[in-house]
């Protein structure tokens, strides 16, 4: 511990591998007192009445009843990111505990993903850095090609705050923009795009040249992609997930990949993180696997650190909570 007038907050650690960023250390122990997981379970009776916050980056410490038993002046957890699919919202609020995550901070950045991979799979980069630099090239093939992004139709399942930035984006690529969500947004948010509605997963899913998922992993949307749903793409179509893994049937993802029902996928997210060193899909070359990287910039991770730090201090100074999940 260090600074004892300074609140006090469970942390992970300070050391890979689920750490906070290292730049941020320094800023963060001037403004909070941390105690890492080790810390707090070589001595619960000590530290379990004084810690008033959790900070949650990278999904880690886990949340479970067995920790909140043993915490009983916690007042919130701060959580890094916009998904909470690996938090039991109602068993933080059984406690009392408020909860307050950082959605808008990652919304540039992650939607710049999503592009990043629509472009560099349309155009087989990664496949053509291969090409360029084999030392068994011996010329480049005038039939070597990819696919064009403008003018083509981008079909977006979840248009929420990063998936409207992924429309802004492609708006820019003349991309025909459609899109499926679970509430229709207004008109003139729509028209500000170019989107146009599509009330029927089936339908976005039939008439788009890139599908992009943007979406939350609930029990609603868990496997929202299977092969029915793989079968009703284009075979030219490349699916594109920014959102999580499982969102995605992967068995049937790769079935769909070797046998040509789709063209190929950019995926940031998996299930589980990272894949076993055996998956097929890590040797596919029409897929392009990232390491869940969405929001990982210097900018967009700082920015999520004082998001954190500012819900934290304000929900125990008795404050307004920014960016307060509701767990109602």
């Amino acid at each position: 511990m260090q600074n004892q007038k300074l609140p006090c907050v469970l942390i992970n650690s300070f050391e890979e591998p689920y750490c906070v960023n290292e730049d941020h250390v320094a800023d963060l122990k001037k403004r909070l007192n941390f105690v890492t997981m080790q810390e707090f379970l070589e001595n619960k009776t000590h530290f379990g009445p004084k810690i008033q916050a959790i900070y949650i980056w990278g999904g880690k410490p886990v949340i479970d009843k067995e920790l909140l038993q043993s915490l009983p002046t916690l007042k919130i957890i701060v959580n890094s990111g916009a998904g909470l699919d690996h938090l039991d919202l109602n068993l933080i609020a059984s406690f009392g505990v408020k909860l307050a995550n950082t959605p808008h901070a990652v919304t540039n950045s992650t939607a710049d993903m999503g592009m990043a991979l629509l472009l560099a799979s349309a155009r087989r980069i990664l496949e053509g850095i291969e090409v360029a630099t084999s030392p068994d090239t011996k010329y480049f093939s005038l039939n070597w090609m990819g696919q064009d992004v403008t003018g083509s139709t981008l079909g977006i399942i979840g248009m929420g705050n990063i998936g409207y930035k992924v429309a802004q984006r492609a708006k820019a690529f003349e991309m025909k923009i459609l899109y499926h969500n679970r509430n229709r947004r207004k008109v003139e948010e729509e028209q500000a795009v170019g989107a146009h509605y599509c009330e029927k997963l089936d339908e976005l899913l039939q008439q788009s040249d890139f599908v992009m998922l943007v979406l939350s992993l609930t029990p609603q949307t868990h496997k929202l992609i299977g092969k029915r749903e793989l079968g009703l793409m284009k075979p030219t179509a490349i699916l594109i997930n920014i959102g999580r893994g499982q969102l995605v049937d992967q068995d049937a993802l790769v079935e769909a990949l070797q046998t040509g029902i789709i063209k190929a996928a950019g995926l940031d997210v998996t299930y589980p993180e990272p894949l076993p060193r055996s998956h097929p899909l890590l040797k596919l070359k029409n897929v392009i696997l990232t390491p869940h990287i969405g929001s990982a910039t210097h900018q967009s991770r700082r920015l999520m650190m004082e998001n954190m730090v500012e819900s934290l201090l304000a929900a125990l100074s008795g404050l307004s909570i920014p960016n307060e999940v509701n767990l109602k």
